[in-house]
């Protein structure tokens, strides 16, 4: 079964979220913050990771240069999902290497294709 974790500190956008993906056969795991993300990750090993940006504690951004120093998450899929959504937002989170970015609001829809597109 694939495993994602979901960060986002908004209920409704992590409840339907999770609920479309344990649909979609995934396995999902949930944080409100990059540090219980953080936490999460020292024990499960997702395939994808859906990132908010802004969020109390550790922001999405800080999260992710965390993530890509582990070398056991080298091969999670990253995707942001925020709403920053400046050019420049995109271009950093791509920078540090997110695989995607997609800005709220969004598709659920959307969401599912671009995941499954990661997962390839």
């Amino acid at each position: 079964m694939r495993k994602i974790l979901i960060v986002d500190d908004e209920p409704n956008i992590v409840m339907s979220l999770e609920y479309t993906f344990k649909k979609n056969n995934f396995e999902v795991f949930i944080a409100r913050d990059g540090q219980e993300a953080l936490e999460i990750l020292q024990n499960q090993l997702p395939d994808v990771i859906i990132l908010d940006v802004m969020m109390p504690l550790v922001d999405g951004f800080e999260t992710l240069e965390q993530i890509k120093k582990n070398e056991k998450l080298q091969h999670c899929k990253v995707m942001f999902l925020s709403a920053k959504n400046k050019e420049s937002d995109i271009e950093k989170g791509m920078a540090l290497g997110a695989d995607a970015y997609l800005t709220k609001p969004f598709s659920i829809k959307k969401v599912v294709e671009q995941v499954n597109e990661l997962l390839g």
